[in-house]
């Protein structure tokens, strides 16, 4: 995979997606919670945040927010993960968000048997609305330089005109010899009522054409592509590699410009406790994590985009593929010890992970 140097290029990573607030109960049911803590969070964002925050990346967010005091937390927050928002659009708010309005998610993290619970707020935001051409790509990709580009079908699931955006996005990348990366991330409840599967697969088979590093669990790649996985349980949790392979090998042969694709390997045996690896296919290759059997969760949000941003620091630091895999699963690892969506570790707790260190106290 060739990505551009540093040098000429202002950007290790550019991302386009949705940043939302979430409300937090902690310990507590969102359904009878007192109180709330709050972060930022959002697929794509949280990628360009552990690339800063733990891989010291220089990352950039392309988003839009309501001018309101919501959206200036939101803002706040995001000044503390370090992400770039030269490239946020602020909409002028209405009053009482009939026409615009930022995305809430409640999250609570689960125990035990308790699956953890996600309730989104996020109709008629902002960033929903954006439209091809309301974004100055060439600016992006071409006069200040992106190594990478960062999106996915969270973002593409949003509104009509998010596919749109994200496919114009692309378009300019490519133009300018950007490297793309795309999440699948599917979310049944964001298709539910604009077409459901169908409309997933219609709109991510089109983007995926533009696509260099493609990432997604096994549930992703069935239900927003259309390749079915076999070697699952009902519940979609344990996955034989073997057939996962031949999927992968499937993917490639249908999308020859997949130069990486790579998934995270989950079996939730409570939602606590979890086994968890990962799997990276790169120049004909297939790369296998560690391990982690009976990895103990405190939240489990945002473990995925943590190894995409591990995955991806090892790629654009030229380590090669299998550093890749083990340094996105060990930091997806990681930041699932700790709450809210996104990262709190650093690259030495990541690579300390890596060479199998344990969990002893550090003094």
């Amino acid at each position: 995979m060739k990505i551009k140097p540093k040098s000429g290029c202002r950007w290790d990573c550019v991302s386009l997606g949705e940043v939302m607030l979430r409300l937090d109960p902690g310990d507590e049911r969102i359904h009878t919670t007192r109180t709330f803590r709050v972060w930022e969070g959002g697929g794509e964002y949280n990628v360009a945040r552990g690339l800063k925050r733990c891989f010291g990346m220089e990352t950039a967010v392309v988003t839009a927010l309501a001018d309101n005091p919501v959206g200036r937390l939101v803002e706040d927050l995001i000044y503390q993960g370090g992400v770039d928002q030269s490239h946020v659009r602020w909409v002028k708010y209405d009053g009482v968000g009939r026409t615009v309005r930022n995305g809430l998610n409640f999250t609570e993290r689960g125990f035990g048997v308790r699956a953890a619970l996600g309730c989104s707020d996020r109709g008629h935001t902002a960033v929903s609305q954006l439209k091809a051409g309301d974004i100055d790509w060439d600016e992006i990709f071409g006069k200040e330089g992106a190594r990478l580009f960062h999106t996915g079908g969270i973002f593409a699931a949003l509104s009509e005109t998010t596919p749109q955006v994200a496919r114009e996005a692309m378009e300019a990348a490519r133009q300018h010899g950007t490297v793309i990366s795309y999440d699948l991330n599917y979310r049944p409840s964001l298709w539910k009522s604009i077409g459901g599967r169908e409309r997933a697969r219609e709109v991510n088979r089109e983007l995926a054409r533009y696509v260099d590093v493609m990432i997604g669990n096994e549930e992703d790649f069935t239900a927003a592509l259309g390749f079915e996985v076999e070697g699952l349980d009902e519940h979609h949790s344990k996955l034989d590699i073997e057939n996962f392979r031949r999927m992968i090998e499937r993917a490639v042969a249908e999308y020859p410009n997949f130069q990486v694709v790579a998934t995270t390997l989950r079996n939730a045996k409570t939602a606590s406790i979890n086994d968890w690896g990962a799997v990276c296919y790169a120049d004909g290759e297939f790369y296998k994590s560690a391990a982690r059997e009976n990895l103990e969760i405190f939240d489990r949000v945002g473990g995925g985009d943590s190894f995409a941003s591990g995955l991806i620091y090892g790629f654009l630091t030229d380590k090669g593929a299998q550093y890749a895999v083990e340094c996105g699963a060990a930091h997806g690892a990681l930041a699932m010890t700790t709450p809210g969506d996104t990262t709190m570790a650093t690259l030495a707790e990541v690579e300390h992970v890596m060479k199998g260190g344990g969990a002893r106290v550090e003094r």
